[in-house]
């Protein structure tokens, strides 16, 4: 029986995708986590995510937010609009009950559902 994944179609894998989102994007932030967002001109939400060795030296910590965080996103991915996320974790989620960071990042997915988008990159016409 394969687990509740999360699809390849939903997640950001390429290095410029993750760049897209450092130039022109709407930017978000709570207790643990901040992210950035900016339309994506796709169907669905993509979520990529970005825990830094400054967050916790201890891999296991780190994989325990993503794992959080990816479960999160996938819960609430159909009332998102068709944007690119990026999450990035705060040096104050290492060490946080699951509870916390969940309510954490449930927060930060209610005010993306509300927050205004900021303008669709323009079309790549190769």
């Amino acid at each position: 029986m394969r687990a509740a994944g999360l699809p390849r179609a939903m997640r950001l894998r390429q290095a410029s995708e993750f760049q897209a989102l450092r130039t022109s994007s709407g930017r978000l932030g709570g207790r643990c986590f901040h992210l950035r967002y900016r339309p994506n001109g796709l169907p669905h939400a993509r979520l990529g995510l970005a825990i830094s060795k400054r967050v916790s030296k201890l891999a296991v910590e780190r994989n325990r937010l993503k794992r959080l965080l990816r479960e999160s996103f996938r819960r609430v991915r159909a009332g998102l609009p068709a944007v690119d996320i990026v999450v990035m974790a705060r040096n104050e989620a290492a060490g946080r009950p699951g509870a916390e960071l969940l309510a954490d990042a449930e927060a930060l997915w209610q005010r993306l559902a509300a927050a205004p988008l900021p303008p669709a990159p323009p079309a790549n016409n190769h």
